[in-house]
């Protein structure tokens, strides 16, 4: 299970005695024992920077691809003096990486996984693992074991991460303690939060009370405020990024899809007619999108359905198409989410030497 780096499992929140308290009993462990509060995935990248991070293990993640900022990402993962990514593939992180730990996919793999609508699944993992891949949680034990803490780590199978997921979250705002193998199978599913091993789960969250102390809606104004980057002179365009219906995260997956590959086998950049026309762009025209991080080489999509002073860029591409070689990486200071949707930029089609160089550095 991934957690959030302000919590522990059931939105426990890491920073509260009572909290660190009763998962440290779950876990056999004093208190002391638990970390504290941890950082966002960009904010790791400045603290291997700052060298206070010198070692990396790398689980099922591009940050190469996915971060803001991808150059600087680069050169701190390059900085490190071990990166270690356990992967399905080799992702262009897996590519700078000093050892690759070939990890299991989902239909190798049994565990359970909450779905968008809060409904628990089991999957049954029924598929041999090939070669020498193992489970993510076989990994971790492993590395554990070799570390001389093979006692925090005494699974040897996916049910007992469960069982104890159960204990860990129960009570809490995100309680699996009335769920059970033995219910996913029978029932094929069952909503959560569920306290109570014959409750019903919660189809519909907040049908009763909300997530705060008295049970009531918050309601709170929105205050409007200028986004961290704004288009000027020199960076006359805002920028934007997002995805694609035939593509997946930073495309590690489906870009190892013929099928989905055909549909979009290369990044674009979507920009309106009139901003095409004052650019000098043509559709289908190689063109290089600047800010003041990073640049990447895109192709050109006119279409109308696009504001004057915006282009798009989805993030389903690494290396010269990465759009994230450009993205500001202002974090918001509550949620920590960086400011993927607003970079300044400038754009130029390639000119005959600019696609020159481009070629010999491809060959």
């Amino acid at each position: 299970m991934g957690k959030k780096p302000i919590s522990s499992p059931g939105y426990r929140l890491i920073e509260n005695p009572v909290d660190r308290a009763y998962v440290a009993s779950v876990w056999g462990v004093d208190p002391a024992e638990l970390p504290g509060k941890g950082v966002s995935a960009y904010e790791m990248m400045e603290l291997v920077h700052k060298r206070d991070i010198r070692a990396l293990l790398v689980m099922s993640s591009n940050p190469v691809v996915s971060n803001p900022n991808a150059v600087f990402v680069e050169e701190g993962l390059r900085s490190l003096d071990f990166l270690v990514v356990a992967d399905l593939f080799l992702s262009e992180t897996a590519l700078m990486a000093d050892l690759v730990l070939p990890a299991t996919a989902f239909l190798e793999n049994e565990g359970t996984l909450t779905n968008l609508e809060g409904r628990v699944l089991l999957r049954g993992g029924d598929r041999p693992a090939p070669g020498e891949a193992r489970h993510d949680w076989v990994i971790l034990s492993d590395i554990a074991a070799r570390l001389g803490k093979g006692d925090y780590f005494p699974y040897t199978t996916a049910e007992q991460i469960f069982e104890e997921l159960r204990l860990a979250s129960k009570g809490g705002p995100a309680d699996y303690y009335g769920i059970t193998y033995e219910r996913l199978k029978r029932e094929g599913g069952v909503y959560w939060p569920c306290p109570e091993p014959d409750g019903p789960g919660t189809a519909r969250l907040f049908e009763r009370t909300f997530a705060h102390p008295d049970g009531k809606a918050a309601f709170a104004k929105a205050v409007h405020d200028v986004p961290g980057e704004t288009a000027d002179e020199a960076y006359p365009l805002v920028m934007t990024n997002g995805r694609m219906l035939s593509h997946y995260l930073t495309g590690v997956q489906t870009r190892r899809s013929p099928t989905l590959l055909a549909r979009e086998l290369e990044n674009v950049m979507e920009i309106h007619p009139r901003t095409a026309e004052r650019y000098r762009i043509a559709d289908g025209e190689l063109v290089r999108v600047t800010s003041r991080r990073g640049s990447m080489i895109v192709r050109s999509r006119v279409t109308a359905d696009i504001r004057e002073d915006t282009v798009f860029v989805p993030m389903h591409w690494g290396g010269v198409q990465n759009v994230n070689n450009a993205t500001n990486p202002l974090l918001d200071p509550f949620c920590k989410m960086p400011d993927f949707k607003t970079s300044a930029v400038r754009i130029r089609a390639l000119n005959a030497a600019d696609l020159a160089a481009l070629e010999a550095t491809e060959a």
